[in-house]
């Protein structure tokens, strides 16, 4: 079935990133993103008088370090700012990644709870080759989902 004229398509190429650090920092767009997925441990219960019957229930989720990367731009100085901030005095806050679609328009929103920065780097300096300077931020998080008790 082919997709309606009216739906919105995200493209992967445009993305936003902010932090609630605290005080929203907007850490700007974004090359790459990878880990936005999550794992659920599955329970299994047998009955001891149903023989075979088993039960399937949910258990904990796991979510996956978050690894962003990018060219070095002006915007890596608010990146540096957040890990400064963060090593004198984390607080749990939130980051929000926002995939946009041609007309810059959100199509999708990824709210991490309690992110916190994990590693940061910047690649290699070679005065010999014509590459791009390149960062890349690695986040860990409790979770994107409505799954938490609290």
């Amino acid at each position: 079935m082919p997709i309606a004229n009216d739906v919105p398509l995200a493209l992967a190429n445009r993305f936003t990133v902010k932090v609630d650090a605290p005080g929203e920092i907007d850490l700007g767009s974004w090359a790459k993103v990878d880990g936005l997925d999550v794992t659920f441990d599955v329970v299994e219960y047998r009955a001891g008088d149903a023989w075979n019957s088993r039960w399937y229930c949910p258990g904990a989720t796991k979510y996956s370090t978050v690894k962003l990367s990018r060219a070095v731009t002006a915007d890596t100085e608010k990146v540096k700012k957040w890990l400064s901030d963060t090593a004198k005095n984390h607080k749990p806050g939130l980051m929000v990644i926002e995939l946009k679609d041609s007309a810059d328009k959100k199509v999708f929103t990824w709210e991490m709870r309690s992110a916190m920065p994990s590693k940061w780097s910047v690649g290699g300096f070679d005065a010999g080759t014509s590459k791009i300077a390149t960062e890349q931020l690695e986040v860990v998080h409790l979770g994107f989902l409505d799954d938490d008790i609290a």
